[in-house]
């Protein structure tokens, strides 16, 4: 079944076919997600976008391969995985998806190259040609000069530059981005966006981003609002009116 998760990349980097997600919980059953079906091309750069509780981090987790659906369809690069078994749904999230979390998420004990040269090693590299590359990704990121260091010895926002390296060890046709300047001060997250976006323009990579971040949305091609599990709208960045700390009445 591997074979079938070609490297040929799509027109559409994802979709979702009225993707549902219950839990059960004593006995009682939560709908977070009610029958979402969105579209999301290749190359472009995506934010969703939605209050506490809206369904917006079980639909993150759904175009991750993280969860399953209750019912409905999950499409990566024209791939269901929604019906992949798990060593299949491994295999893809290690080399169609790279992952960039607000907490960073490194091994605090590995060099900064090290955690980047790590999924390649995972996915069969041969370890000097992982090691190359990750020196070469950390460079492309502006660290060329930190490869040695461990988490501990960078700032939060060089921390974040080695997920972003990380996140691209691969060659992904998806980044997925949890808030990735929550973390972080108001210039180092500008910085990250710029730097998300970048890639994006430059390598051709999809982005989608799970943000509460207004510089964010201002890079972003098009904002999904999700809400009470639906999709509540979707917009193009020409098409929004960002205010100084509020997006169209919510929250930012």
């Amino acid at each position: 079944m591997v074979d079938t998760l070609t490297e040929i990349r799509h027109e559409y980097a994802v979709k979702t076919m009225n993707v549902v997600k219950e839990y059960i919980m004593g006995k009682q059953t939560l709908r977070a997600l009610k029958g979402v079906s969105i579209e999301i091309r290749a190359g472009e750069y995506i934010s969703i976008m939605g209050p506490s509780g809206s369904g917006k981090s079980t639909l993150f987790n759904m175009i991750g391969g993280l969860d399953k659906p209750s019912s409905g369809k999950v499409y990566i690069d024209e791939v269901d995985i929604s019906g992949l078994d798990a060593f299949e749904l491994a295999w893809l999230r290690c080399r169609k998806i790279g992952y960039i979390f607000q907490t960073f998420n490194l091994i605090p004990v590995m060099t900064a190259l090290e955690n980047v040269t790590l999924p390649m090693i995972f996915a069969g590299m041969t370890t000097q040609d992982a090691l190359d590359k990750g020196a070469e990704l950390l460079s492309l990121v502006g660290l060329g000069d930190r490869i040695r260091h461990k988490p501990l010895e960078l700032s939060g926002g060089q921390q974040q530059r080695v997920a972003c390296a990380r996140a691209l060890a691969n060659d992904p046709a998806i980044i997925l981005a949890d808030e990735p300047t929550g973390n972080l001060d108001l210039k180092t997250g500008h910085e990250i966006i710029e730097l998300l976006r970048h890639l994006n323009k430059e390598k051709g990579v999809t982005i989608i981003s799970a943000t509460h971040d207004l510089k964010m949305l201002d890079a972003s091609d098009r904002i999904i609002w999700i809400r009470d599990g639906l999709v509540d709208k979707i917009e193009a960045r020409a098409d929004l009116d960002i205010g100084v700390g509020t997006l169209q009445g919510e929250e930012v």
